[in-house]
């Protein structure tokens, strides 16, 4: 039986002809089975309203076309309410884009670099929100004065993120994902900037043409996220999640190697490891570029070789 193979949505995104390592999208436009711009207007009610049943069957068989994904994005991502109408969302979104004009004309004073259309490489506080008073870093970044921001997001991830995309060879758009990433620091001070935060953001830049609508779909989807980057007494960002990975799976092969008593732990302290593997298993996305095991692999390997019940244990 014949079966449409679909297009290809690379020229969507269109990638710098230097770049000839970068694999092709996954990701196919299929007649019928893609959510379209007709059927996703098809979706909404004469006054605005949207059928979000239909529209997520819709997503989950074939995705979403390139041309709406931002405007479709922001239903998902609940910047909008699926039963608010066109006049709602309308006055939301004035009301929004005042609101982050406001967020970052507060940002400029302390920082004035933010909304010129430039950015600078280099962090101008330290990682304990002191600020920095390299006369270098000011000279880049054209300050007569020490800047007091205490959170500024960090250029040097700006210009490494999705560098192969032609978007990203403007100025204007690696100013405006280091603007976003800098008010946000600023919106959200418990978390600020870590680093990780400008990959989440860059599509939202990509398919949403205003800057401040950008924002707020970047916000919306921090709010499910910000757990990984916020260190606290009952969660603990990602890069400390892969450091405890990396000291886990040190110790599989110590135990590996000499055998279950070896280190001697305690019965309560391996109740303890074997649980938090547990956890991590299903809460961290582990990046590309990760070579160790994945935790549930070290969490099969411990309790095999402690001679552990899993079952019994995660009850």
């Amino acid at each position: 039986m014949w079966r449409d193979p679909g297009a290809p949505a690379d020229s969507y995104y269109e990638v710098r002809p230097e770049c000839t390592d970068v694999p092709k999208t996954k990701f196919r436009i299929k007649a019928g089975k893609t959510l379209s711009a007709r059927k996703w207007q098809a979706a909404l009610s004469p006054e605005g309203q949207l059928d979000i049943g239909k529209t997520l069957s819709r997503i989950q068989r074939g995705g979403i076309h390139p041309s709406i994904r931002g405007e479709v994005w922001e239903f998902l991502l609940g910047c909008y309410d699926p039963k608010s109408t066109f006049d709602e969302r309308e006055q939301i979104r004035k009301q929004r884009r005042v609101q982050y004009a406001v967020l970052k004309d507060e940002c400029r004073i302390m920082f004035p670099l933010i909304g010129s259309g430039k950015f600078i490489t280099a962090p101008v506080i330290t990682e304990d929100g002191e600020p920095i008073h390299d006369p270098l870093v000011l000279q880049e970044a054209n300050l007569g004065k020490q800047p007091t921001s205490s959170a500024v997001g960090n250029g040097l991830d700006v210009v490494r993120t999705d560098r192969t995309l032609v978007f990203y060879e403007k100025q204007e758009n690696l100013s405006k994902l280091w603007d976003i990433l800098s008010v946000y620091a600023w919106f959200d001070k418990d978390v600020g900037y870590c680093q990780g935060m400008s990959d989440l953001c860059s599509p939202m830049i990509i398919l949403l043409e205003d800057e401040a609508d950008a924002f707020w779909c970047f916000e919306r989807l921090m709010r499910r996220l910000r757990g990984n980057f916020r260190c606290t007494e009952r969660s603990v960002g990602v890069e400390t999640q892969l450091s405890n990975l990396a000291s886990i799976t040190q110790l599989v092969d110590i135990v590996m190697e000499n055998g279950p008593d070896v280190p001697r732990i305690p019965k309560e302290v391996k109740r303890e490891i074997l649980l938090n593997l547990h956890e991590s298993s299903s809460s961290l996305d582990l990046p590309e570029d990760w070579e160790g095991a994945a935790p549930d692999q070290l969490l099969l390997q411990l309790a095999s070789a402690w001679n552990v019940d899993l079952q019994h244990l995660v009850k």
